[in-house]
């Protein structure tokens, strides 16, 4: 199985030159594609926009778009402005978020997701495959009924866009196996993370698609040392943020995910802790392997091992995060960590 690597945006500080900087360098060093995720500050696809025109192969994804803060249509007009302008090398990339983003910071209401999400898909299919918009769904109807409204057709011409799906339950891993060319995973351990990719596989196969076609991406730190002790202790507090606060209480789709890979009884402890501000003792709940599994840090030997259990778990895109403290450091942690790939690769 061939496994590629991808990256963020690595912007730091409102530093667009060094943004500027990384990407040209990443593609470089051989990267397969570079991603921009939204919360509540930047946009995912501006940034894309602007690495576009630094770069030349790498591919430029959302990793990902929010569906509750644009339209179906208004999502196809920018992934169809940025394929055009990137040579086709622009991966859209989609995710429902949750009800505190969504609700809280776009005003709009958090309701069936998942058929929202599906009907989402539909649309943009509709409209970069060129096809006229007349779409009627459960949560989404065009033209809007008994209005001025007309059915329309895109003034640009169609084009192939891949589009990936940021999923953790069962039902909407099996639409990403249905719908999606790959999976955006998170809170994902290689060593009980099959779940995710069964339900992933079995969509696929229950719309008569073969799986082998979906990219799977999953990844973590990159962080090399003898001293594997401190590297552990740093990522800590960042397991009990996602667990305590990347969700509310009852809504928490991270949480959620390590529920389902076996760790209910450590993540309602973390939560705890968390709702009661009791931030480093959450963060000292996690467990070491719960760290060194999700991430790449250690030795070369280490990090080796790390990407040889997520290749064996069937992921095929490693989405890393390389650490440093300045934009040299990082670039060279990601230069050592793509020797051991190949190295994997060539075994």
């Amino acid at each position: 199985m061939t496994i590629k690597v991808s990256v963020g945006i690595g912007l730091h500080n409102e530093d667009w030159n060094s943004a500027a900087i990384w990407a040209s360098e990443v593609e470089r060093l051989g990267v397969d594609t570079i991603w921009s995720a939204e919360t509540w500050g930047f946009d995912a696809t501006s940034p894309l926009a602007f690495l576009a025109s630094h770069t030349n192969t790498i591919n430029l994804g959302t990793g990902i778009m929010q569906i509750g803060a644009r339209s179906p249509a208004t999502i196809a007009m920018t992934a169809l402005s940025l394929a055009s302008m990137t040579n086709d090398r622009f991966i859209l990339g989609l995710g429902t978020s949750g009800p505190q983003v969504i609700e809280g910071w776009h005003g709009v209401n958090f309701d069936l997701p998942y058929t929202r999400l599906r009907e989402t898909i539909e649309i943009i299919k509709l409209i970069t495959s060129g096809e006229r918009l007349d779409y009627e769904g459960k949560s989404i109807q065009l033209p809007l009924p008994d209005g001025e409204g007309v059915s329309l057709r895109s003034s640009v011409r169609e084009r192939k866009i891949p589009i990936y799906l940021a999923t953790l339950g069962p039902r909407s891993l099996r639409l990403t196996g249905a719908m999606a060319n790959g999976w955006l995973a998170s809170s994902f351990i290689p060593e009980s993370g099959q779940i995710f990719i069964d339900d992933i596989k079995n969509g696929a196969e229950q719309s008569d698609r073969d799986p082998k076609e979906i990219t799977f991406c999953a990844g973590g730190v990159i962080e090399f040392g003898d001293d594997i002790e401190p590297l552990i202790q740093a990522r800590k507090p960042g397991f009990a943020f996602e667990i305590g606060a990347m969700g509310s209480p009852q809504t928490n789709y991270y949480r959620n995910a390590y529920n389902r890979q076996g760790y209910s009884e450590l993540t309602a402890a973390v939560l705890e802790l968390w709702l009661a501000r009791k931030r480093e003792e959450a963060a000292q709940l996690i467990p070491d392997n719960f760290v060194t599994q999700s991430n790449f840090l250690g030795t070369d030997e280490m990090v080796k091992g790390r990407i040889h259990a997520y290749r064996k778990s069937g992921i095929n895109n490693l989405r890393v995060n390389p650490a440093g403290k300045t934009l040299q450091e990082r670039l060279d942690t990601l230069g050592r960590f793509m020797d051991l790939v190949n190295m994997e690769k060539i075994n």
